[in-house]
């Protein structure tokens, strides 16, 4: 048989310390995050993920990413140039290929499900 699992309050978990972010350009955003669950073959992850203000780039030309913002304010950026605000309440997909950057305006915590690409 197979059961379900059910992780508690995400607001309040804690994600250890945070660490520089690795693909910041501007700002010094500080991130942390926590896998709360991985698929038996390894192609799904699902956890919580917080970062301070800042902006870096992101590539999703491995997985998509399936997001959403818990708390906080972000800006994503497409690579043609488009953004989009979004804010606390809000889910949104990086489809499998998306490459651009987010600019975080206030400290910011979602939750997130990665997808390895086929």
């Amino acid at each position: 048989m197979i059961s379900f699992e059910n992780f508690g309050d995400l607001l309040g978990l804690n994600l250890g310390a945070a660490a520089p972010k690795p693909t910041a350009i501007a700002g010094d955003p500080q991130e942390a995050a926590v896998a709360l669950w991985t698929s038996p073959d390894g192609k799904m992850e699902t956890g919580v993920w917080e970062c301070t203000p800042g902006r870096f780039t992101a590539d999703r030309s491995q997985q998509s990413e399936i997001c959403h913002i818990l708390t906080g304010r972000v800006t994503l950026h497409n690579g043609d140039g488009t953004s989009r605000d979004i804010g606390a309440g809000e889910m949104f997909v990086l489809p499998l290929g998306w490459r651009g950057e987010w600019t975080i305006h206030e400290q910011t915590r979602k939750i997130y499900t990665m997808i390895a690409g086929v």
